[in-house]
């Protein structure tokens, strides 16, 4: 399970089977975005740790 919290409450949530692979995460990602706002507004900040499917190429060009 993967959730999206903001101070207000959950945001996005996706459960998976299995692992989570970079492909599985872009996916993720992209349903994510649609849930979010354009900065600065509310719910325009994404903090990921150091995990290195959080670290693909891919990932880092979609949350910019």
């Amino acid at each position: 399970v993967i959730p999206v919290l903001s101070l207000e409450g959950p945001i996005y949530c996706e459960a998976h089977e299995g692992s989570y692979t970079t492909k599985h995460f872009k996916k993720f990602v992209q349903h994510l975005l649609d849930e979010m706002n354009p900065y600065p507004e509310p719910n325009s900040v994404i903090i990921l740790d150091s995990c290195m499917i959080h670290k693909s190429h891919s990932i880092c060009r979609m949350v910019e």
